[in-house]
């Protein structure tokens, strides 16, 4: 049974940023820091602070990794433990971090031109996906990568570039789908232009052409990540799908929001009636109702450390996984429960508020060589590594988002609740 070591946090704290709205308070332009927990003594956090500084020192671990860098770690983003183990000589690291959270509450500014842009976008955008579901029996085409590819795939991206081209007109946007195949099916191209005309009454044949073909930048810089709809063969038969949508400079995600329709609300892997799940860079992850969009209350991922009692997240299609090696995996580590199918980044979502601890993609015998697009991990990723969790790749690495269009530095993913993540990355190279 694998186990994973407690993890230190060091003295860089964070202080708290500007327009914190206090926890409990409705704000439309702040959502709420995380309600504090009543505070250790100082007595006890002092004597907590001591042990567990001298039992970190016998921790041993990847360095070299920038998730192990506590001064990009958060400290409320830690999982607590019941505070009540502190008593009695219980569990140092849970007073810690009841003093640490307290002084470093975060709040999510969505206010902010970015944020607010994405999380408007992507809300309307998962607000078309199930009308145009409904609207119409769905006209497949095939692409390249020989997925379907719908309607909502080209009304959605269309949709995004020209929000993104009238609120912020210098910045690039990085997307999938390209406008060569409507162009020669009118039907399609008709159909798409008209869901685009709900939100964009001007628009036409041209411009959503057009905007489609926004998407077709070399990363580079700045600039805007889209999946319009990820988890296409959810989508077909009425799983789950997200619209996601992420900011990267130079190379490092700095903003992600996933629009996850068929979700529930608070982020379990079920169907529901929607959320939006929102992470910046150093103000943590936050969710709201997708019909909601005033009351977010922030995510954090398990504080499960036993693989044993662990929950595992795979794709639900068997040909984008190794199905085999997983079940490989899970019976090395322990693992009972059998694992969650889903399609998508909503698995991030589900993940980082807590509902799983790990999550695996790894490398189909089909496509030993595939590599990962940019734009079906970078909002998932920072929304579970601001909840607290890790994402590498199956080597351990951190995910590379300067090589282009493709993690091209990168093989598969794993992503978890953080504690259990040497314990797979353990498992995963034994298995070879």
């Amino acid at each position: 049974m694998y186990r994973l070591a407690k993890r230190s946090e060091n003295s860089h704290a964070t202080a708290n940023p500007p327009n914190v709205a206090p926890s409990g308070i409705r704000h439309p332009g702040i959502a709420p820091a995380p309600a504090a927990p009543m505070p250790a003594t100082k007595a006890t956090a002092t004597h907590a602070i001591g042990r567990f500084t001298q039992k970190s020192r016998m921790l041993c671990h990847r360095t070299e990794s920038p998730w192990h860098d506590t001064r990009h770690v958060k400290a409320w983003q830690f999982p607590l433990r019941c505070r009540s183990q502190t008593k009695n000589g219980g569990d140092p690291f849970s007073a810690i971090m009841i003093v640490k959270e307290q002084e470093n509450a975060m709040a999510l500014n969505v206010s902010a031109p970015e944020m607010a842009f994405a999380i408007r976008v992507v809300r309307e955008a998962a607000a078309l996906a199930p009308r145009i579901q409904s609207g119409m029996k769905m006209m497949n085409l095939t692409k390249s990568d020989l997925s379907p590819t719908t309607v909502a795939d080209y009304a959605i991206q269309a949709l995004v570039a020209q929000a993104l081209e009238a609120v912020f007109p210098g910045d690039p946007l990085v997307a999938e789908e390209r406008s060569a195949d409507l162009r020669g099916n009118d039907p399609m191209l008709d159909t798409v232009t008209r869901f685009v005309r709900e939100s964009v009454p001007d628009a036409d044949t041209g411009k959503v052409c057009h905007w489609i073909d926004r998407g077709d930048f070399d990363p580079a810089g700045r600039f805007w990540l889209l999946d319009p709809i990820d988890g296409t063969k959810g989508y077909l038969r009425g799983g789950q799908y997200a619209v996601a949508l992420a900011l990267v400079e130079d190379g490092r995600v700095e903003l992600g929001v996933l629009g996850c329709p068929n979700l529930s609300p608070d982020c379990a892997p079920a169907a529901g009636g929607g959320a939006i799940i929102a992470a910046r860079r150093g103000q943590g992850t936050w969710r709201t109702a997708l019909s909601d969009g005033v009351s977010y209350e922030p995510l954090r991922v398990s504080n499960c450390m036993e693989a044993v009692s662990a929950r595992l997240l795979r794709s639900h299609e068997a040909g984008h996984t190794d199905a085999g090696k997983i079940e490989t995996l899970r019976s090395a580590m322990g693992m009972q429960a059998p694992p969650v199918l889903m399609d998508s980044q909503a698995k991030y979502a589900v993940l980082a508020a807590g509902h799983a601890e790990l999550l695996l993609r790894m490398l189909s015998p089909n496509m030993p060589d595939y590599k990962e697009k940019i734009w079906d991990q970078a909002a998932g990723m920072i929304v579970t590594e601001e909840a607290g969790g890790r994402v590498s790749d199956l080597d351990g690495r951190p995910l590379d988002f300067s090589t282009g269009r493709t993690l091209a530095r990168n093989r598969g993913v794993v992503a978890s609740n953080g504690y259990l993540h040497e314990c797979a990355l353990k498992a995963i190279a034994e298995a070879g």
